[in-house]
């Protein structure tokens, strides 16, 4: 029997599509990465009985980067990126090893049927797919076609039995345009970031921002919400004067009536007027006119009109919205969520998606009489040839259908009642007055407004617009108000004026949207890919070089915003070259900047960071730091030298003394390594000396704590090592009043993994971090002491780890 592997894009997709399939009549289980499932049932394919394997991805298999060495942002040169530096593909995910469990499962597979999204990144998910199966499958004999693709818009029986029935292709066209579009966002937005980001961080101090980044998408985001806030600070507002008058309705009513000349802005013809009709008593109706307003049915809904409806009327960011409808696609509530088309082709069963409605406890009745009463078709929208609108596929509390008597927000308002009057009627005036009153500037731009504005000049796509604004937020180039209202930055502020100033192109609209349309016409089998890629590459590269040439310009305003290192922060640990106090800067990125010798160190983010017992560094003479994440967190020593530059060579950047295989120093790896981490493969659970007298030892990799010997006088990492499993040994002495050793005794010496006298003392937890935890090397870990090992041996009893991971929180 032959067999077909089936491969969606979600875990819960991939359950939802192999359940409807098989009827229900499946086995499943875990994947050898522990976040996929694998669903099997026997059935029929291509008029054969098959034997199906469902199963998933999580998104993109692989990533684009740049190959090792120019990841380093201190040996390359940034212009480098345009074209000399290589890129590779690298798993999105190393920790899933998604290519070895689609090449388990898909191994001696006959056909490979693709349920990934719809969409073009969905079509270049299916290619990374192939390039991992593809190669362990069966030969086809001759011309067989083994590969096929499912097109379908929601998680429906009828559309998932329909797209099996009518498989295709995958569109490598489509993958393409992803492909270019990968590339180019990787080399320009490194590029401009990592110069503009080195530049401006080793001279500013307060940026309060990690990164300096900039995107080809993400900065014209940028330039639409500074540029209407450079029209409210530049607006002026004027006086001008309205004339009001009130006539009485009946007894106790008046009626206020709206002067048709509506406003004038010089006070002496505004007067005049006031002069002229103030002496009146009496108003005549000369004439009577009616009209009735009517509201035109909204358009089908489409991504960008749900993000903005979304945003308006619900307060939920772009992100957000779609996080949500995602959740709410794969759970089958709604058709798919990414869509550009407002109009719902002739054949669509509108009817059908009615009748999902029925038993809604809100909204049951109005369907009903719907259907009795026969439904309108929907007002003809824009046609993208994608997927259908968003439509509801099943009834769920919280969808939305019907209209304004569903949605009562988009109903046209209460206007206040006129009286009946004709033609020649005569009201008594009651009271003319002048109002004086101010032009207002225009506010913010909302998520909405700014939404509209990316649609409309073609920056992003309906995927990635709610990624563009999450991340001028996540920057720190605007914050979100009130009202959702989008309010930039000094420091974005400074950076679109000094693009103008430097080159407006940058941050207008218009180069990035001539780009998408180079795109769609590489999806489209229009374009060449390697053509759009190179001149659109050769174009950035040449305003790269100018931008770096004219770099002073930007530099001049932020003078002005911002403050020099040398005049930001406090003094905090003394440098190892001059022996003069270093500075510590706490806004983003936290770093330490010597003004003497004019040297910024990096340091770990998202903690707290003080002086540690004023002790040096025996290599380099530097100060010591301790790094924080909090009192039930991890903490760690670190030289600010060593941090930055690896005095070893099994170390890497960004290594404090919990990983520094330094053979003696008292702080390192070497003396105060205990044993393998519990949990992670390269990790060693190290003893942290600050932490008595609630000890614990925590892993150097992952977030793993293990707390042991509470209210221990001392806890010492001995030279000794345990016999059963490698680990170093450890000397506790506790305080007579409260030792919880047998026989009033205060001292012992054990393994934390092995010895039974302190099992009962150990607990393992998680830290409790706000961040991820700071990277450190891969290498291989020396043991402390001359080189001797400190993991565990492999042959360790698993009862023994069984035993220590009980105490899991």
């Amino acid at each position: 029997m032959k067999t077909v592997f089936m491969v969606a894009e979600k875990p819960s997709l991939a359950q939802s599509i192999a359940k409807i399939l098989s009827r229900g009549n499946m086995s499943s289980h875990k994947g050898l990465n522990g976040a996929c499932s694998v669903h099997e049932y026997t059935g029929s394919f291509v008029g054969q009985c098959v034997h199906f394997k469902m199963t998933s991805v999580c998104g993109h298999v692989m990533t684009l980067d740049f190959i090792g060495k120019y990841n380093n942002w201190d040996k390359v040169d940034p212009a480098e990126l345009f074209s000399k530096a290589p890129t590779e593909k690298k798993e999105a995910n190393p920790k899933l090893t998604m290519v070895k469990f689609l090449q388990v499962e898909g191994r001696g597979c006959d056909y490979i049927v693709l349920w990934l999204d719809c969409d073009k990144e969905g079509e270049n998910i299916c290619f990374e797919v192939l390039d991992a199966v593809l190669p362990v499958m069966n030969k086809p004999r001759g011309t067989e076609k083994t590969v096929y693709r499912a097109k379908f818009s929601s998680i429906t029986d009828t559309d998932i039995c329909n797209a099996m029935n009518c498989l295709g292709e995958p569109n490598r066209n489509e993958a393409l345009s992803v492909d270019a579009r990968q590339e180019l966002d990787l080399r320009i937005g490194c590029a401009f970031t990592r110069f503009q980001t080195k530049y401006f961080q080793g001279k500013y101090g307060n940026l309060d921002s990690s990164l300096i980044s900039f995107g080809p998408c993400q900065t014209p985001t940028l330039g639409f919400c500074v540029e209407r806030h450079d029209k409210i600070q530049s607006f002026k507002p004027e006086t001008y004067w309205v004339l009001q008058a009130k006539v009485n309705h009946e007894k106790e009513s008046s009626l206020t009536l709206e002067w048709d000349r509506v406003r004038v802005f010089d006070r002496e013809i505004a007067q005049m007027f006031l002069n002229i009709t103030k002496m009146a008593r009496e108003a005549k109706v000369e004439s009577v006119s009616k009209k009735e307003k009517a509201k035109q049915r909204p358009l089908a809904l489409n991504t960008v009109e749900m993000l903005r409806v979304a945003s308006a009327a619900l307060g939920m960011g772009p992100q957000h919205t779609m996080q949500i409808a995602e959740r709410l696609y794969t759970q089958g509530y709604i058709s798919y969520p990414r869509t550009e088309t407002t109009h719902y082709p002739e054949n669509f069963d509108l009817k059908e998606s009615l009748r999902q409605q029925t038993n809604n406890p809100y909204w049951a009745e109005t369907v009903k009489a719907l259907l009795s009463e026969g439904v309108n078709r929907p007002r003809k929208g824009h046609d993208a040839g994608d997927h259908p609108p968003i439509t509801p596929m099943r009834a769920a509390t919280e969808a939305e259908l019907g209209f304004t008597e569903i949605m009562p927000w988009q109903s046209i308002p209460l206007e206040e009642s006129l009286p009946n009057c004709e033609k020649g009627d005569v009201f008594p005036v009651s009271e003319v007055k002048l109002l004086e009153k101010q032009t207002n500037p225009p506010d913010y731009l909302t998520e909405a407004e700014l939404i509209t504005l990316m649609e409309k000049h073609g920056i992003g796509t309906d995927a990635s617009i709610p990624v563009h604004i999450n991340n001028i937020c996540q920057r720190n180039y605007v914050t979100v108000e009130s009202g959702r209202r989008l309010k930039p930055t000094n420091l974005g502020i400074v950076l679109v004026h000094g693009y103008y100033k430097i080159d407006a192109e940058l941050v207008l609209p218009t180069i990035r949207s001539a780009v998408e349309k180079q795109l769609n016409l590489i999806a489209q089998g229009k374009a060449n890919y390697q053509q759009v890629l190179e001149h659109t590459l050769d174009i950035f590269k040449r305003k790269f070089h100018y931008f770096v040439d004219s770099i002073a310009g930007m530099d001049e305003l932020m003078e002005v915003s911002f403050s020099p290192l040398a005049a930001t922060g406090k003094p905090l640990s003394r440098c190892g070259k001059c022996h003069r106090f270093m500075k510590y800067i706490q806004a983003k990125p936290s770093r330490l900047h010597c003004s003497h010798c004019d040297e910024t160190y990096s340091l770990p983010q998202n903690g707290t960071i003080k002086l540690y017992k004023e002790l040096r560094c025996p290599l380099d003479d530097f100060e010591l730091v301790l790094w924080s994440s909090g009192s039930r967190g991890k903490s760690y020593p670190l030289c600010p030298y060593c941090y930055n530059h690896p005095p070893f060579r099994d170390m890497k950047k960004g290594m404090g003394c919990n990983e520094c295989t330094h053979p003696t120093c008292q702080h390192s790896l070497s003396m105060l390594g205990i044993g393998q981490c519990v949990e992670c493969e390269n990790g060693v659970l190290v003893l942290d000396p600050t932490s008595g007298p609630k000890w614990k030892m925590a892993c150097n990799k992952c977030n793993v704590i293990v707390h042991f010997f509470e209210n221990a006088h001392k806890v010492r990492v001995s030279p000794e090592t345990c016999e059963s499993c490698d680990a170093a040994l450890v000397d506790v002495d506790f305080n007579k009043a409260k030792s919880p050793l047998p026989g009033d005794e205060t001292q012992h010496s054990g393994c934390v993994f092995c010895d039974p006298v302190f099992q009962d003392l150990v607990e393992l937890k998680h830290a409790a971090t706000r961040h991820p935890m700071h990277r450190g090397g891969q290498g291989k870990r020396q043991g402390r002491g001359r080189g001797k090992g400190r993991r565990p041996n492999p042959k360790r009893p698993k009862d023994k780890m069984a035993a220590l991971a009980a105490y899991f929180v």
